[in-house]
């Protein structure tokens, strides 16, 4: 195993048994009698390496495959085929090795003790991961620099807010300093104050102690904010594994025109009718692959391809002919536009 390289996947492969099951009375009869099983495969074939201090979005829509691949590398479930190694272990075979090496945040599903003020829950991690007082004490010292704990320390987990608690969640999965922390959907129902709040914390936590961090979320703000990596699994299969501006170079041409329409009630096209607008831009774009519509609270966003025959110009030229613009501007394509596409198939590793 390389010296810098803490997680390396080869060929890594996870097939289930699915039992099919028929449905209705007589199927629950022939079920008890005749007992059909389907091979699935979850993860296909993925390989990829992480070097220590990394931050890595380990991204794919629902059902990709994401979930499984981590839970092979934090030893819950044993590939069918292929190796894994995280920070030279084989995590199942040495799952508890494994589990002094690394943190989690999966989820709602807190590792907290739902009634214990949350300074015991820390002490009572203290105990099972076996921290010196010294280092004990230090991470504690370390968190109150970065955030005004002491209002949190002495309060039940059950009374504190979903941002509290997910803050929480991610101060006690850094306490035995790990090699590496996996976080599923650290932010999701946060608010904005809050959001930033967290990924100031896991990037200062990241730098401070050579935390390496495996981030899986949907929200791609998320990503912008701490990932200059990225690695997309759909269907089992890894699609890419590079940086974000390496990705975003595919689509160096698309740019994201963003507008508000005054809101009169006698105008063609109402304010929040985006089905309506999307048809007056056929009239255009004489092809609906050529761009792509949608609403964003009061902003409604047009991705046009500028390679294509028509510019961002041109449409909002087009748009102004039926339609009295308020206010605009102009972006280059985000993180999420591209991830879309990527799962369209519109681009290759």
């Amino acid at each position: 195993m390389s010296n810098d390289k803490i997680i390396i996947l080869k060929n890594l492969r996870k097939e289930f048994k699915i039992f099919n099951r028929k449905q209705g009375l007589i199927g629950s009869v022939q079920n008890l009698f005749s007992r059909k099983y389907e091979m699935v495969t979850a993860v296909n074939d993925v390989s990829f390496e992480i070097s220590q201090g990394e931050v890595i979005g380990l991204l794919g829509p629902n059902g990709a495959g994401k979930s499984t691949t981590i839970k092979m590398m934090t030893g819950v479930l044993k590939p069918t085929s292929g190796e894994i190694f995280v920070n030279g272990n084989i995590p199942y075979k040495n799952r508890e090795q494994n589990s002094q090496d690394i943190g989690v945040v999966f989820g709602q599903r807190s590792q907290l003790w739902w009634s214990l003020p949350f300074i015991e829950s820390l002490k009572l991690l203290k105990s099972i991961y076996m921290i010196e007082n010294k280092d004990y004490k230090d991470m504690i010292d370390l968190y109150s620099s970065i955030i005004d704990i002491q209002p949190l320390l002495n309060k039940p987990i059950r009374q504190m807010s979903l941002g509290q608690r997910t803050l929480s969640d991610i101060l006690a999965a850094f306490l035995h300093n790990p090699k590496i922390v996996f976080l599923d959907e650290p932010t999701i129902g946060l608010d904005v104050s809050m959001k930033s709040k967290i990924r100031d914390l896991i990037l200062y936590l990241n730098k401070e102690r050579n935390t390496t961090v495996i981030l899986t979320t949907h929200d791609m703000s998320d990503v912008d904010a701490l990932c200059k990596r990225i690695i997309i699994i759909d269907k089992g299969m890894r699609l890419y594994d590079n940086s974000i501006e390496n990705l975003k170079s595919f689509f160096g041409s698309y740019r994201t025109l963003k507008l508000i329409f005054y809101n009169d009630e006698h105008e063609e096209v109402a304010f929040d009718d985006i089905t309506l607008l999307q048809q007056k831009l056929l009239g255009l774009f004489k092809n609906q692959e050529a761009f792509s519509i949608s609403q964003n609270e009061e902003w409604i966003d047009i991705l046009v391809n500028e390679d294509d025959e028509f510019s961002v110009i041109d449409v909002m030229n087009y748009i102004q002919k039926f339609k009295r613009i308020k206010d605009m501007k102009l972006e280059e394509i985000s993180t999420e536009s591209v991830i879309k596409k990527i799962y369209q198939g519109e681009v290759d590793e």
